[in-house]
């Protein structure tokens, strides 16, 4: 539950240094540090995700109840591994578009390597894909909102609930 929230909180920060870097000039400090929390933060979103996707594995979910239909419980881990691929695959495509493209770049002030030959064709195409990969993240996760808010007050069931701190599952 902890690790979802602290995800999410990472993903908006992430998301929104992305957007506001425009209201800064280029090569101004405070685009640089735009970019620098997005780096950042869209890199511990991917370690978290990691970590999340095996503690998913070794843990069981509790219930919900009452218990949903197949076709809800399918379209559900179908939403899941969307929005993990989705948030693995991001950093993963920045990071590669920034190795590729020679842009110098730090994590937690950890200047990052870059590619010894600069190759600007693969960097665009990285690049490309992950910005299309970031918006269609912004459908996916809005989905996965519309799905509990409507589990929680049309349905009624405790999918939400299992989610919020301090709240009883059943």
């Amino acid at each position: 539950m902890f690790m979802h929230w602290l995800v999410l909180l990472l993903i908006i920060v992430t998301y929104a240094a992305m957007e506001f870097k425009g209201i800064f000039p280029k090569d101004s400090v405070g685009r640089y540090w735009m970019g620098i929390t997005h780096y950042t933060c869209g890199v511990t979103v991917f370690i978290l995700m990691l970590i999340r996707l095996v503690l998913r594995v070794i843990n069981t979910e509790p219930p919900v109840v009452p218990p949903l239909p197949l076709w809800q419980k399918r379209s559900a881990s179908f939403v899941h591994i969307l929005l993990y691929v989705i948030f693995i695959a991001l950093p993963l495509l920045g990071v590669a578009s920034l190795f590729f493209g020679q842009k110098e770049w730090a994590f937690f002030f950890i200047t990052m390597p870059v590619s010894a030959v600069k190759n600007s064709l693969l960097q665009h195409s990285l690049k490309e894909v992950h910005e299309a990969l970031a918006n269609a993240g912004y459908f996916i996760i809005g989905l996965h909102a519309a799905a509990a808010l409507l589990h929680h007050y049309v349905l009624r069931d405790n999918t939400l609930l299992r989610m919020l701190p301090g709240k009883r599952a059943n």
